[in-house]
């Protein structure tokens, strides 16, 4: 058979995570068919001004407490001269501004942990080999210092999202049993499941000042899709988490699909399992129609998974009920994956800990906002058509006299969904078991079971359906929250996905970013006011034309489309990736994906990088002082990093300096 069906290219992938399982029929904005109009008749610049000057929010000013407009961050530096699209379909390489040096750092295959043999170009390395390598398709990341030269030394910690077929020499192997269910070979699975994970190396500045990667190091390490977790907070324990395998519910192998990530203040790192649905399959049909578990998130429920077959080779991915094992044999498996995972990587002997009080969902990213009294929030989108964008309070606050304090408290907290009014202002709705829509009589047994169905739950409540929510990213200086939207072309066409204010556009191909600011700037309200920071897309052109088609944006500057990555450096410059399909027409003018700055004061956009044909810019982090950064180009097309049109391409993490030693992006 075609083997290219078992594990997808990245757009491939895509259409299967992209696809709409949210029945409900939430529309908050006052059924916005008007907003569409003000939108194409007023013009799209309306809605990238300040308060003042936009009718769609324009009420925002005059509520007591609210800001008038985003202006009060302060103005960062951004000096550098932009760099121009890449529109050669044969690109294989990144270009940086004048007066920068990017370099490949860390790919796929380099060696991690102790005993890790070279990377093979023709992919034989064995699974127990890429174990102790670096996955495939890095993605979130973070730096962080050690404290006595927090701008010498750190550790660089790399989510690895999921695997291309690259890593087999031939591709995939995939027969076809009697029934017509897709096989796989239990040695390629293997190696799949340890191409998935994490990645935690050592860096240290060399005596000439260049980064190296320190090799061996104690801190080096590797998790995969089999590592051993353990389950914490209100699921842990519950019988949906049971399986034959763990009758206690507790303890859970593996991480999968984790792509952006958040950080704590007591310095830990905490990953988020986006697409794990697509591992799954059940296929009792009138099971999978019943389990809300499995049909709200998109499991598959037909003969196979949507991608790998995993579930030819290793049972747990099987999540078809089996009445004669106990719980149900791996029916409940799928449950298991979806939330945060926190790990220390200071500690290479400590057990990941799944944080369950988050709530499961599809999670794009977890970003920690903190004030100064020691309050908490984290921040998720969940990246689906039609799905919401989340908060989780925890009900303690971080001690930064007492460490070990701070040790559980991701076990307890209350997580909200929000819901977005046309006049600007927004709230916070809480997911709390007991509450209007959340109860007994509404199909909800307790608190474990809201959480685990967290996407029914914020359907009960009337949460916002949103044009696929990224990364998540907060202002240093203002607490001010951002979500990049990357797309949603049903927007407008499917009639449960009407346009409206948050989401302006029908057939949305490029995309917009929303920010927003929460009563009091304190992370813990229930309300908050909203405005788009910009709308994706093209530059009009000057007549009145523009106004009828929704492919234009209202970029100040460089064009993009398809925000995805999104992080503010310490000096408060907001950092865009990107991820569309270049050499789809649609993005033509958009050349190859790209990482942009751009100013949050004046919304000024400049590009900064531009990444090989084929491949998604994500990832960012940087030191400290801010004089070194690293990105990930994932999935390259070609031969990237080698970019000698031969070599099998690598996911790589780059590092980026500035030739004179200053601060990147000034």
């Amino acid at each position: 058979m075609n083997q290219s069906v078992l594990i997808q290219c990245a757009d491939q992938a895509r259409d299967v995570d992209d696809t709409r399982v949210n029945p409900s029929d939430n529309r908050h904005l006052n059924q916005v068919s008007h907003a569409r109009r003000r939108v194409l008749k007023g013009g799209l610049g309306l809605l990238a001004g300040p308060f003042a000057a936009s009718t769609l929010l324009s009420a925002c000013a005059s509520r007591e407490g609210a800001p008038a407009a985003f202006r009060d961050s302060p103005r960062p530096a951004i000096g550098f001269k932009p760099v121009p699209v890449a529109s050669d379909p044969g690109y294989d390489r990144v270009d940086v501004p004048e007066g920068y040096t990017a370099r490949p750092f860390f790919s796929w295959g380099d060696p991690v942990e102790s005993g890790a043999p070279e990377w093979r170009p023709d992919a034989q390395n064995t699974w127990t080999e890429q174990a102790l390598q670096s996955g495939q398709n890095h993605d979130g990341m973070h730096f962080f210092p050690f404290p006595d030269a927090p701008n010498e030394r750190g550790l660089l910690v790399i989510n690895h999202e999921y695997i291309n077929a690259t890593i087999h020499p031939d591709g995939p192997t995939v027969t076809e049993d009697e029934q017509g269910r897709r096989v796989r070979p239990l040695n390629e699975v293997r190696k799949e499941q340890a191409g998935h994970g994490l990645s935690i190396i050592e860096l240290r500045k060399d005596p000439r000042g260049d980064w190296q990667r320190v090799y061996p190091s104690r801190y080096n390490r590797r998790l995969t899709a089999y590592t051993p977790m353990t389950l914490s907070g209100p699921c842990a324990g519950a019988e949906a988490m049971k399986t034959a395998d763990d009758p206690q519910g507790r303890e859970v192998l593996g991480t999968l699909n984790n792509c952006s990530m958040g950080v704590t203040p007591w310095g830990t790192y905490l990953i988020a399992e986006e697409n794990w649905k697509n591992y799954f399959v059940n296929r009792d049909a009138a099971d999978h129609a019943r389990r809300r578990e499995h049909h709200r998130y998109g499991i598959a429920a037909g003969l196979n998974s949507h991608y790998n077959y995993w579930e030819s080779a290793d049972p747990r991915f099987d999540a078809t009920p089996r009445a004669e094992q106990p719980h149900g044999g791996h029916v409940n498996e799928p449950n298991r994956f979806g939330w945060v995972v926190e790990v220390d990587p200071f500690d290479p002997d400590s057990r990941p800990v799944k944080r369950t009080a988050f709530g499961r969902i599809v999670r794009e990213g977890c970003t920690c906002v903190q004030h100064p009294d020691g309050i908490l929030a984290f921040y998720s989108g969940d990246d689906t058509r039609g799905e919401y964008v989340y908060k989780f309070v925890p009900e303690g606050r971080f001690d930064a006299d007492n460490p070990k304090a701070n040790r559980d408290l991701l076990d307890k907290g209350t997580v909200y969904v929000a819901v977005y009014h046309e006049d600007g202002t927004g709230e916070w709705r809480p997911l709390v078991w007991g509450a209007p829509g959340l109860t007994e009589t509404d199909g909800f047994r307790d608190q474990a079971d809201v959480l685990i169905n967290l996407r029914s739950a914020a359907d009960a409540v009337g949460a916002t359906p949103m044009d696929r929510p990224e990364w998540t990213a907060v202002n240093p200086f203002t607490r001010d929250g951002y979500v990049t939207l990357t797309n949603n072309t049903d927007r407008g066409v499917d009639p449960n996905e009407p346009v409206d204010a948050a989401n302006p556009r029908p057939e949305n191909h490029h995309g917009q970013i929303l920010r927003w600011r929460e009563d009091n700037r304190h992370p813990a309200a229930t309300a908050f006011h909203w405005e788009l920071f910009l709308l994706a897309g093209e530059q009009p052109p000057t007549d009145e034309s523009w106004q009828t088609d929704h492919q234009y944006g209202t970029i100040k500057g460089d064009i993009f489309a398809s925000p995805d990555g999104l992080w503010f450096d310490p000096e408060g410059r907001l950092w865009i990736q990107t991820d569309f399909s270049d050499g789809k027409s649609v993005y033509d003018a958009m050349g190859t994906n790209q990482m942009l700055c751009a100013d949050p004061v004046t919304r000024e956009v400049r590009c900064f990088l531009t990444g090989p044909s084929g491949c998604e810019i994500t990832g960012i982090t940087a030191t400290p002082d801010g004089t070194a950064m690293w990105i990930n180009v994932q999935h390259p097309g070609i031969s990237y990093p080698a970019s000698d049109g031969k070599t099998r391409p690598r996911s790589t993490t780059v590092l980026i300096t500035k030739n004179d030693g200053g601060v990147i992006g000034t």
